[in-house]
């Protein structure tokens, strides 16, 4: 996609000679003879940078740089001046500006100063996802030496430097999206970082203005227009988690963009180009789902062009002590204090079925830690958190809240009365409520609304 850059300039011969210059250059110039309609289109139009007057009719450079800078916007302005002086340069600075060119223009000038403010403001919004994703512990380390784990880092190490679409699938806590991590690291994409998008945890209505973006005035309380996923994600790459749970509605819109690599965002008319690679991850089984007619079978050929099958923790249970070595030298980085398993305790581990798969055997890494008062976690110790028998009622005797009822409607009133006392340690937080007890954040969510838990 082409860079954007708005000229605004009440000189009409200087406007055209820049907007020559800069598709010349490979750039899309836009232009505007006022501040005034300089704002607008900078809010209607996508626009990467800007080449802004100080000397305007109406409101001056000065101004609009102000306003721009009060509305958030972080596009990059080069200020432009024929009579520009040290106290307006330093002015415009303080405002916000990225550069001060006089005029007349140096073209050579102009063109560098783009280039660096388009590089930039790149790195800024790359930084700024970076500290908006959450850690993704060892990213590209895939913990273990098992031959399904070999298997795995081999089928890793031949796709990533591709642009193939991967399927990766897999059951809960089984560490799909480490492994999409570990194909983006080492993929040709890694200097920006991954676009993620949890396609269950996100309602339907939302999912199309969440992946494409929309424009201004797209809907009630669309104020400002906003970048969706694929924007974001262009020259990199974009995980679509829980692709199983999209909507047949949602997938035939991410059908199109597959097959085309262009879309409209919402409310718009506009088609934008993107270069983006996606990987995709679901515990579910896609051609069981098409049979059903819950998914789509051309977008799941699309999708599948690498399928990756991660096995469940029970298939490799050689490496369980590995696994919980690093899970304790994450935690102790966390301030957990230095705890290690008794021989004992690792082999009752081991011999654990472990339904929940990498995410269960973190969490109970962890409860150990905290629960355990010693350096030395022993069988004891594991025995007591691993047998459902050691957990006790939740609040009142058995007899009062359960001994009535018929079996389903009894295990329905437990799972309401636990996920609600859980919710409310977790003071409503429905992701830490997930991971505390080692459930998948949309399974949870699903739980709640179904219950009749108030958030």
């Amino acid at each position: 996609m082409r860079p954007t850059i708005l000229i605004i300039d009440d000189e009409a011969p200087i406007r055209e000679v820049l907007s020559g210059i800069l598709s010349d250059e490979g750039f899309q110039p836009l232009s505007a003879a006022s501040a005034e309609e300089g704002l607008t289109m900078l809010e209607q139009q996508d626009v990467h940078l800007v080449l802004l007057d100080i000397w305007l009719p109406g409101m001056d450079g000065i101004a609009a740089l102000e306003k721009i800078k009060q509305d958030g916007n972080e596009v990059p302005v080069i200020m432009i001046s024929g009579h520009g002086t040290i106290e307006t340069a330093v002015q415009a600075t303080r405002i916000g500006a990225f550069d001060f060119i006089e005029k007349p223009l140096s073209y050579d000038k102009v063109i560098l100063a783009i280039n660096q403010g388009l590089r930039v403001a790149r790195l800024e919004r790359e930084n700024k996802l970076l500290r908006a994703t959450k850690p993704a512990g060892s990213a590209s380390a895939i913990i273990g030496d098992s031959a399904v784990v070999q298997h795995l880092r081999l089928q890793i190490e031949r796709v990533a430097p591709t642009d193939a679409s991967v399927l990766i699938l897999g059951g809960h806590g089984t560490g799909k999206e480490l492994v999409a991590q570990a194909i983006h690291s080492q993929s040709n994409r890694t200097e920006s970082p991954m676009i993620e998008v949890n396609c269950a945890a996100i309602p339907e209505e939302l999912i199309e203005s969440e992946l494409f973006g929309y424009e201004q005035g797209a809907f009630t309380g669309a104020d400002k227009g906003k970048k969706g996923k694929f924007d974001q994600a262009d020259g990199s790459t974009l995980f679509l988690d829980e692709i199983g749970d999209m909507s047949l509605k949602s997938q035939a819109k991410v059908l199109r963009i597959l097959q085309e690599r262009k879309f409209e965002r919402v409310g718009g008319a506009k088609t934008i180009e993107v270069d983006v690679r996606i990987l995709a991850a679901t515990n579910k089984n896609l051609e069981q789902e098409i049979e059903e007619g819950n998914f789509r079978a051309d977008l799941f050929y699309r999708l599948n062009v690498v399928p990756i099958q991660l096995p469940d923790l029970k298939e490799r249970l050689e490496d369980i002590p590995a696994l919980v070595a690093s899970f304790l030298e994450q935690f102790r980085s966390k301030g957990l204090g230095e705890k290690r398993f008794a021989g004992d305790a690792l082999s009752m581990l081991i011999q654990h079925p472990w339904p929940g798969n990498i995410r269960e055997l973190r969490n109970m890494v962890e409860r150990l830690m905290i629960m355990v008062p010693g350096e030395l976690i022993t069988a004891k110790d594991v025995a007591v958190f691993l047998n459902p028998g050691a957990f006790q009622p939740l609040s009142g005797s058995f007899e009062a809240g359960y001994s009535h009822l018929a079996f389903k409607d009894a295990r329905k009133q437990f799972e309401h009365d636990y996920l609600k006392k859980k919710l409310e340690e977790n003071e409503g937080n429905v992701s830490k409520t997930a991971e505390a007890i080692g459930m998948e954040r949309s399974h949870l969510h699903k739980k709640v609304k179904a219950l009749g838990i108030k958030l």
